[in-house]
């Protein structure tokens, strides 16, 4: 034991502190694991490789699981409907019910005309377009010169009879009053002239028409006036001759008898019985002679007055036949206005051989050939649909026409002027029965030339009607017709009398205590995608059904 030091007053004390010796216990650790042995690197691969395999099981094993917990809507949708059924239904429609037929056309318009001016000019040679004042496109009025050929205008006038004949002064007929009425809708009036009548009015209004485009209308008879002029100098001498004759018998009348004188004063001499028969023979002899001079000169004057009246009715019938003519090669007839120039082939100093022209005129109208499964179902009066896949443009229209015959497809329109009256030229195409549907309202004109459905409502029931699929209707031996009504598990059958049909469905009408009502599921055929339902079928349709797949769905 030391001492530690300590503070005294003679100076620091010192104090024992006991000394401690600490001596290691002796402590036994038990041996629990014993000192790993070195690990080679092939072995640490392996375990590597084998944990990751491992891994992936377990994952495996998770995403399965999962995948028979976890389902899609639709899957949960579909494995919840009902089992497919081995009959196809349909439901009972209610509606109005129309038979159409489907065909294509093409708009066009109501009249196309091929302009083939023939020259009436004597004298001239080959006929040549001298002018050519319209090109394609153009918009042409009543009224307007289309062309010139050979310095003659030809031009268009209101009017539905094609010109066949020269209009001259005294002609007679429709194509005539034609012409009046289209030169009074141009503000020439054809004054007394009656319809139909080529007189002094309709000259007075042709001469006036063809100076307000510029021209002067061409004469009925080429000889100058010379026919005119003959008659009138016949008539100027049959007047003279008239005054001739008129003048010698006043001058016969107002003559003095000759010889009265002298046999009256030898009778006087004689005595009175004598001087009596003489004077009666002086009067005698004077009447006798003033008579005879007389009748001559009333004969000569009446043969005069013969003679001018006669001169005076051929001079009003050259007058007649003469003046402004109205050429079959200057005139262009079309139903309504404005029209359209379609094709000019022609131009300006080429020689005229054929049409020059075509104009097209009047509202649109849709024609398309029809076959002859569809020829007995469509007729004149009935409703269709227009409609252009181009623009989207519906109209509502009807059957114009119907053709009794068939003929060759044709393509209207031609732009190389060719073709008929019509406007168009046999392409050597489908053959069929041509039809003309015309709208209710004018189509846009911008129409013209496309290709356009036509959807024909061949038949319609008069109202909501019941409705199913013709697949579901069943002929019985004893011919009643029936359809098959399946109500759940249940199905029966109902007596029905059938109607109009059209587009795979038919009216029914149920005869008898049976019941169809609308929404009811009646059986249209056999479902061909289930194994063996060929069978169950024939066995469950107490209907007999006819086992065509029409297409109808299970509600």
């Amino acid at each position: 034991m030391t001492e530690p030091e300590g503070t005294g007053a003679d100076g620091p004390a010192t104090v024992p502190v006991p000394t401690v010796e600490l001596v290691p216990a002796a402590v036994t650790v038990p041996a629990l694991v014993s000192a790993p042995a070195p690990v080679s690197g092939l072995a640490r691969r392996r375990r590597w490789v084998a944990a990751v395999a491992v891994g992936a099981v377990v994952l495996s094993g998770v995403g399965i699981g999962a995948a028979r917990l976890i389902k899609s809507p639709a899957q949960a949708a579909a494995e919840a409907g009902p089992p497919p059924m081995d009959l196809l239904v349909a439901r009972v429609e209610k509606r109005v019910l129309r038979d159409t037929v489907i065909v294509r056309g093409t708009a066009t318009a109501a009249q196309t005309v091929q302009v083939a001016p023939v020259t009436s000019v004597e004298g001239a040679g080959s006929p040549v377009v001298t002018k050519l004042p319209v090109a394609v496109g153009d918009r042409v009025t009543a009224g307007r010169v289309l062309l010139e050929v050979s310095g003659r205008p030809v031009f268009v006038l209101p009017g539905r009879l094609p010109v066949y004949r020269d209009l001259k002064p005294g002609a007679t007929g429709e194509d005539v009053e034609q012409l009046q009425k289209a030169l009074a809708r141009r503000g020439h009036g054809t004054g007394a002239d009656r319809a139909g009548t080529f007189g002094a009015g309709t000259k007075a209004a042709l001469t006036a028409f063809y100076s307000s485009i510029g021209y002067d209308p061409l004469p009925a008879v080429a000889d100058g006036g010379e026919s005119v002029a003959a008659a009138e100098d016949a008539v100027t001498s049959a007047e003279r001759a008239l005054e001739d004759a008129v003048a010698a018998r006043d001058a016969a009348k107002e003559a003095p008898a000759g010889g009265e004188g002298e046999d009256g004063a030898g009778a006087g001499s004689g005595g009175a019985g004598k001087s009596s028969s003489g004077t009666d023979g002086g009067k005698a002899s004077a009447g006798g002679g003033g008579s005879g001079v007389g009748a001559d000169a009333e004969r000569a004057v009446r043969r005069a007055r013969e003679d001018l009246a006669e001169a005076r009715t051929d001079l009003a019938g050259a007058r007649a036949v003469t003046g402004p003519m109205l050429p079959a090669g200057e005139v262009v007839f079309l139903e309504g206005f404005p029209a359209r120039v379609d094709s000019v082939p022609a131009r300006t100093g080429s020689p005229v051989s054929g049409p020059v022209m075509s104009l097209s005129a009047g509202a649109l109208v849709v024609r398309a050939l029809l076959q002859e499964h569809q020829k007995g179902l469509v007729r004149a009066g009935q409703k269709v649909e227009v409609l252009s896949e181009v623009s989207g443009v519906s109209a509502p229209a009807r059957v114009q026409s119907v053709a009794g015959t068939m003929s060759q497809a044709q393509t209207p329109g031609r732009s190389d002027g060719s073709g008929g009256d019509q406007g168009g030229q046999e392409a050597g195409g489908e053959r069929g029965y041509a039809m003309t549907v015309r709208p209710e309202k004018p189509l846009n004109p911008e129409l013209a030339g496309q290709d356009v459905r036509l959807t024909i409502e061949a038949a319609a029931t008069g109202g909501d009607a019941l409705v199913v699929p013709v697949s579901a209707v069943s002929a019985g031996a004893d011919g009643r017709t029936t359809v098959t009504v399946v109500e759940g598990t249940t199905r029966r059958q109902v007596e029905v009398r059938p109607g109009t049909t059209g587009d795979g469905f038919v009216e029914i009408e149920p005869v008898g205590p049976g019941r169809v009502e609308e929404g009811d599921n009646v059986i249209t055929g056999i479902n061909p995608g289930l194994a063996g339902g060929t069978d169950k079928a024939d066995k469950a349709d107490p209907g007999g059904a006819d086992g065509t797949d029409t297409g109808g769905t299970a509600p």
